[in-house]
């Protein structure tokens, strides 16, 4: 339930004659350590026979490596040792003898696949080559020795598909990309039949087929820019949710505003059915199979049917379509609070790990027996976070300048002795991706520090329909960022915010809403915080990785030509309004960042340095796009506290050095 009135503060403060009644006392602080520490158990997944689960844990260092232990037994045991490598994902190879798992270097998002044998511990690398990105790892029971991975071997700029002989380490060229397919899709035999591809002239969204392996790929349907989601708008996306006989599904919005599963005749493109639909919410993006952007479904594991379609808006839901599964559901939704999603299930589908989402705990896992229905904790809360009570996420609904209504979030502090919050508005990145519902650590962290934290989902954020998204283009850095200066307006007028004390911290697009929300509104906030944001777009445009070129029409429509309009780049760039900026800033950099390179960081520290204005520079030189290590966590977020506090007033436990921490302060 969404709200946006007056009265719905009441929730927050008290009101007696205008005033805010202060809470009695402040909530403990959570210490850093606790709050950032790397889960226990991370991504579980059931072997194939229902016998083992496989999880990333953290090794002395706080790395993540692979364990495997029975079900029935405390017999754990870390098969892997990779502390240089950041290990995203994992799953079992169909034998049930070896694990796959995706790593990168550094940060640096060039994907491997990696296998380790798990009775001998030994690790391979299954795509050993030199600045080559893997994604879209497929298996099929049918065929337990082959993989498929798309790898950009051949040329660097398309994913082409090859098979991997798991025992060999052959590797074989499968399916050839023209050029513009963003994912590949197989059948159930194994065969390379769909794809999404992603035409860069007209920017229209495709999908193509082949009735078999030595058959001519043919486009079967295809839908132009406006009435495209990101799910086939993005290196490795796919709007293609399943394959079942002669039948597609397909996430589409051509005949409506938001994104609906619809079945398609493979032979002819013709629209069979509306699978399931939502009135006002797109289909959920399935938030673990990285690098990849896919739909959020449920299938039969053996016909391909789909079983349960997830949606978002203000929260995350469930369309359960089979009543195979229903009853399990009903089961589960009545222990289990929140958001839940079956992670991994065995070959026969008589188990389950399920992961519950709340606003106020992390992720928890449970082992479900559908034939006893009956579920078992495998990684519950830990029981250092379990003794500090956490915030809830409130959703809220603000109506910006324009009219355009905006689903949002506030996290607020449980207890203060402010009338008024300090508060952080924090940007989403992307920009095309949104904010959601569930536990976010760095929002609890800043919410335990006693900030109201503001969360928007501006025009051009995904989850909201084609209407929403297109009401973004051309808007970046203009009514997108008009609608964070609105929600923070909101905040004021609710009697939420101290319009004195608000800082913005953002991440990657949303550090580049940093930037531009100093230098075009800097009466506006207190502080901000830039972590791997663009500060020039043209720089930024220029030096897209790769794997991106395919898509690069996306951001040219959405965005606007600015490698080739320099006076569109300097409109919207905040490196040319850097004087505007009058009040403290820290720009956090990982030096290997593909997406945003390390020169948008210099080039804005310099230009503010040369105006004697204030900035902190922190580089991690063994971090990307995010920052994956522990000690650099601890000793980013450190920083961060006591730069709110200086500036906002808020609480912060001491910053100390952080042993392991690779910082440098420019």
């Amino acid at each position: 339930m969404v709200w946006a009135s007056r009265l719905s503060v009441l929730w927050i403060v008290t009101l007696l004659g205008g005033q805010a009644v202060a809470y009695a006392q402040d909530a403990p602080l959570i210490p850093r350590e606790v709050l950032f520490a790397p889960p226990s158990k991370a991504k579980p997944q059931l072997s194939p026979d229902g016998t083992k689960i496989a999880y990333l844990a953290p090794d002395r260092t706080g790395a993540m490596n692979v364990w495997v232990q029975s079900i029935s037994q405390k017999d754990a045991v870390a098969i892997t040792a990779d502390a240089p490598f950041a290990i995203e994902s994992l799953r079992w190879a169909e034998d049930g003898e070896r694990i796959l798992y995706i790593a990168d270097s550094d940060g640096n998002e060039t994907w491997h696949v990696f296998i380790v044998d798990v009775a001998t511990r030994v690790v391979r690398d299954l795509t050993p080559y030199r600045n080559v990105r893997a994604s879209n790892l497929l298996t099929n029971p049918g065929f337990p020795q082959e993989i498929l991975v798309a790898l950009n071997l051949r040329d660097s700029q398309t994913q082409d598909m090859y098979r991997v002989n798991l025992t060999t380490n052959a590797v074989k060229l499968d399916t050839q990309n023209p050029g513009d397919v963003l994912s590949w899709t197989a059948d159930e035999l194994f065969v390379v039949r769909a794809a999404t591809a992603f035409d860069a002239v007209s920017g229209r969204t495709i999908v193509r087929v082949r009735d078999a392996s030595n058959r001519p790929w043919r486009d079967l349907i295809s839908w132009p820019f406006e009435d495209s989601l990101t799910f086939g708008q993005a290196t490795g996306s796919t709007v293609i949710a399943g394959f079942s006989g002669s039948r597609l599904y397909v996430v589409s919005a051509r005949n409506s505003d938001t994104g609906e599963l619809v079945e398609i005749d493979a032979r002819n493109g013709r629209e069979l059915r509306i699978v399931a639909r939502h009135s006002k919410g797109d289909i959920a993006a399935d938030p673990d199979p990285c690098p990849d952007l896919r739909p959020l479904v449920m299938a039969d594991r053996e016909t391909g049917r789909i079983q349960a379609v997830a949606f978002q808006h203000a929260r995350w839901e469930w369309k359960v379509l089979d009543p195979v599964v229903a009853a399990d559901w009903a089961i589960l939704s009545k222990q289990f609070p929140g958001f839940l999603r079956v992670v991994s299930r065995d070959r026969v589908d008589m188990k389950w790990i399920i992961a519950q989402i709340t606003d106020d705990q992390p992720e928890r896992f449970y082992l479900y027996d559908r034939k006893l229905k009956r579920a078992q904790a495998f990684m519950g809360t830990p029981a250092d976070l379990a003794l500090f009570a956490m915030s809830p996420k409130k959703p809220v609904e603000i109506v910006a300048r324009d009219g355009q209504h905006l689903v949002g979030y506030v996290t607020l502090p449980i207890s203060t002795t402010e009338r008024r919050f300090p508060t952080v508005l924090i940007p989403h990145g992307g920009p095309w991706m949104r904010d959601d519902w569930g536990y976010d650590p760095l929002v609890q962290f800043l919410a335990n520090r006693g900030y109201a934290v503001l969360q928007v989902n501006f025009r051009g954020s995904s989850g909201f329909g084609k209407k929403f998204l297109n009401a973004g283009n051309y808007q970046l850095g203009r009514a997108m960022q008009d609608d964070l200066s609105d929600a923070v307006a909101w905040a004021v007028r609710e009697g939420i915010s101290d319009p004195k004390r608000v800082g913005i911290l953002g991440i990657s697009l949303g550090g580049y809403a940093t930037l531009r929300g100093l230098t075009r509104t800097p009466e506006l906030f207190s502080c901000g915080v830039d972590v791997v944001g663009p500060s020039d777009l043209k720089t930024s445009f220029a030096a897209f990785p790769p794997w991106w070129q395919a898509v690069k029409t996306r951001w040219v429509r959405r965005v606007g030509d600015v490698e080739r309009d320099e006076r569109l780049n300097q409109e919207l760039s905040p490196l040319h309004e850097a004087d505007r900026i009058k009040v403290p800033l820290m720009i956090a950099q990982g030096a290997n960042d593909r997406r945003v390179t390390i020169r948008n960081s210099d080039l804005m520290v310099h230009n503010l340095r040369k105006r004697n204005r204030p900035v902190t520079y922190i580089v991690y030189p063994d971090e990307g796009h995010r920052f994956i290590r522990h000690a650099n966590k601890l000793d980013f977020y450190g920083r961060v506290e006591v730069f709110f506090k200086n500036c906002l007033g808020g609480r912060a436990q001491p910053w100390l050095p952080v042993a392991g921490s690779t910082a440098q302060v420019y």
